[in-house]
């Protein structure tokens, strides 16, 4: 890296509108020596380099401009770990590498933060790739996690190691949500409730959210910008948890009774974006109307089953648009108004992977289900045109 000391000096004092001469009577040399130092004509003393840092109240490491170096090259290795690592989304494409990748990037970099939760992400994604989620019923007749074959996962051991180490570090923001999410499913998958029920307790309460003190915090246009992406997002959660109930009581609702709740969980969308814009919130309908499908062909609504498959494939290319175009194509206000997102819909109901994802959320018997329903011509036809 080229030295440019002289060139942050003259900066760090403009931005702090001082003269040279000023520095020059701080630090106990003339002028001439600040004006030389500043044209890269000489450097100072080394005694006098933590003198100078301190006088612009910075490191030594960012006078000489290597925390910006260093800042720079732990985002371009954390980019390049999350992007390949979605790439093991659900497939083991290149995980061994991935993993490697990783390892290596934090060895370099020892306790960053940011590196640090890339690698534990990593082998989150890596437990899921290799061995998958296993259920169990209990005498209830409830979803539980297999608990004891979860408790084998070396990578999820180690996860949960990195991201308990982590934690305590990280402010509030997106990076600590991330790691407290993927901690609490680790500790569930696990069966550590009493650690999960520790982390739920630091957490503020459903008001306290960032989503509704956002709104509370801004008035004009920003106000209704925050209170759209509110609502779009309470709506999405509230979704996703009813068909979390159907998934978790399936051995307790009838296959009827799932239906309405899959339809009134889409019907939650079509109620606040009545035009049907639905923005990114395409790839999560995408996703409920293959589960829907799966559900009327138990219940023996097999046109039904193809018409919501083929809402599937609509809702998925509309993702794709939008997401080609940052939302612009919608003119819906409430999309409009909402900030686009790509965040956990990276790579969410893509058309192309509509027929390999079904039915997005399995339950007993789907692949019964899969398997009656590709005999039927019309699954092939609609496979077409998922490829198109």
């Amino acid at each position: 890296m080229q030295i440019r000391l002289g060139e942050k000096i003259k900066e760090l004092r403009k931005r702090d509108g001082r003269k040279q001469e000023d520095l020059a009577n701080a630090l106990g040399v003339t002028n001439q020596a600040i004006s030389r130092w500043e044209a890269n004509g000489g450097y100072p003393d080394m005694e006098t380099i933590p003198v100078i840092a301190n006088y612009f109240g910075i490191t030594i490491d960012e006078l000489f401009g290597y925390e910006s170096d260093r800042t720079q090259k732990v985002n371009r290795y954390y980019n390049e770990i999350i992007e390949m690592n979605h790439k093991n989304n659900g497939v083991d494409t290149c995980m061994d590498e991935c993993v490697a990748y990783a390892r290596e990037c934090l060895a370099e970099f020892p306790d960053d933060k940011k590196l640090t939760y890339a690698l534990a992400t990593v082998l989150f994604n890596a437990g899921y790739v290799r061995y998958a989620e296993h259920h169990l019923t209990d005498e209830d007749g409830y979803d539980v996690f297999d608990t004891e074959r979860h408790r084998k996962y070396h990578e999820w051991q180690e996860a949960i190691k990195l991201y308990e180490r982590l934690l305590p570090t990280l402010e509030p923001g997106e990076l600590r949500d991330r790691a407290v999410r993927e901690l609490l499913q680790l500790y569930l998958n696990i069966g550590e409730k009493d650690k999960a029920s520790a982390v739920v307790k630091t957490l503020p309460d459903i008001s306290s959210c960032r989503e509704l003190m956002t709104i509370s915090s801004c008035d004009g246009k920003e106000r209704a910008a925050a209170c759209a992406d509110a609502l779009l997002k309470t709506v999405s959660k509230t979704a996703e948890l009813m068909i979390e109930s159907v998934i978790i009581n399936q051995e307790n609702i009838s296959k009827n009774d799932a239906v309405m709740i899959i339809k009134n969980a889409i019907g939650l969308y079509e109620l606040v974006m009545p035009d049907g814009n639905f923005g990114i919130y395409h790839a999560s309908l995408a996703c409920i109307n293959l589960f829907l499908s799966e559900h009327l062909w138990c219940v023996g609504e097999r046109d039904g089953a193809f018409e919501v498959l083929d809402k599937a494939l609509e809702h998925a290319k509309k993702y794709e648009i939008c997401r080609s175009t940052n939302g612009q194509y919608y003119s819906s206000p409430a999309v409009k108004l909402a900030k686009i997102e790509e965040k956990e819909f990276t790579e969410a109901g893509i058309a192309a992977n509509l027929s390999e994802d079904w039915p997005w959320w399995s339950i007993d018997g789907s692949e019964i289900v899969k398997a009656e329903m590709q005999s039927d011509p019309r699954w092939t036809e609609w496979v077409k045109r998922t490829k198109q």
